[in-house]
């Protein structure tokens, strides 16, 4: 089994970080493999609106977006994490989410999604419901802790004296390991529910 961890952190070595090596301690120990991809330092444009996706399966704007899409395909959950930057995440990471979900055509649903929010203080929460929003309209369970998924700190690796967000993080990415077998058990045994009506758009100006 595989994890995509998308860090939206520009600051390398900071509470982000801590977070995502501590999640990847779990994963390993359980044999999943689990692959960081650092988007906060790349120049990511938001969505064009161009419609090039909608033709070609992926976006006309050839960055890590792409090669980030590649890698979610053949993975089975992903996690976000990100730093609070005025009460929401960061843009980087809102700009390269919005493309990632747009321009890929291939289903997400039953991949396992988790997010955590980063902050000195205020804003986790809200940036928590922005990330969740991603996986939760692609159909993708959501792997929840026993509390918001944040953490707090300001210089790099006060995160670590955040007992609380420590252990939710550790919590997270085992209860994502068992969605994931729990989900690759299921299509084995129950397949018939993995059949389902077809969409329906249905637009509020006629």
């Amino acid at each position: 089994m595989k994890v995509l961890i998308i860090d939206g952190s520009p600051r390398r070595g900071g509470n982000c970080d801590t977070l995502i090596s501590e999640m990847t301690k779990v994963f390993t120990s359980l044999n999943v493999e689990a692959e960081t991809l650092c988007v906060a330092q790349k120049s990511i444009s938001g969505c064009l609106s161009c419609g090039y996706c909608g033709e070609h399966g992926r976006c006309v704007v050839d960055d890590i977006v792409n090669v980030a899409a590649t890698k979610f395909e053949e993975a089975d959950g992903m996690i976000v994490v990100s730093p609070v930057y005025f009460g929401s995440p960061n843009g980087s990471v809102i700009s390269f989410l919005d493309r990632l979900f747009y321009s890929t055509s291939y289903s997400k649903r039953y991949k396992v999604g988790a997010a955590f929010a980063v902050a000195r203080r205020g804003g986790t929460t809200a940036s928590f419901d922005v990330l969740n929003k991603y996986f939760t309209i692609s159909g993708m369970p959501v792997a929840s802790g026993d509390y918001w998924n944040n953490a707090f700190g300001r210089e790099k690796g006060q995160a670590k004296q955040d007992a609380e967000g420590m252990r939710n993080a550790r919590v997270v990415a085992k209860r994502m390991i068992f969605l994931m077998k729990a989900i690759a058990d299921a299509k084995t045994n129950y397949p018939e529910l993995l059949s389902e009506e077809p969409r329906v758009f249905t637009h509020f100006i006629h």
